[in-house]
């Protein structure tokens, strides 16, 4: 099959951009299915904005005490109600007492 530059209109700024031949090639190759949706500037900024994302987020830390031993400690996350909450020691021995048992 032979492709053709094609015309495309980005969904995220409305601009115009050329899906080359060899860009639909690879798309070929890849079994890829869809069209691509933004031009090449849009696109980064997309990738950047997710990227950047999860890495922004502030770690929450709880003082609370464990539900097996009753030690206080710090946990990575605020609590549920009624679900168990074990320091890193307990934790551990539960993990790899579920993984032995697997």
């Amino acid at each position: 099959m032979e492709f053709q530059d094609k015309s495309l209109r980005c969904v995220d700024c409305s601009a115009e951009f050329v899906w080359t031949a060899g860009e639909q090639l690879f798309f070929a190759d890849k079994q890829f299915k869809n069209e691509p949706k933004r031009c090449k500037t849009c696109k980064a900024k997309r990738a950047n904005r997710v990227s950047a994302g999860p890495t922004m987020r502030e770690r929450v830390e709880t003082q609370t005490s464990c539900s097996a031993c009753g030690k206080d400690t710090t946990v990575p996350f605020r609590p549920t109600q009624g679900r168990p909450v074990f320091c890193k020691e307990c934790f551990q021995q539960r993990k790899f007492a579920d993984a032995g048992g697997v």
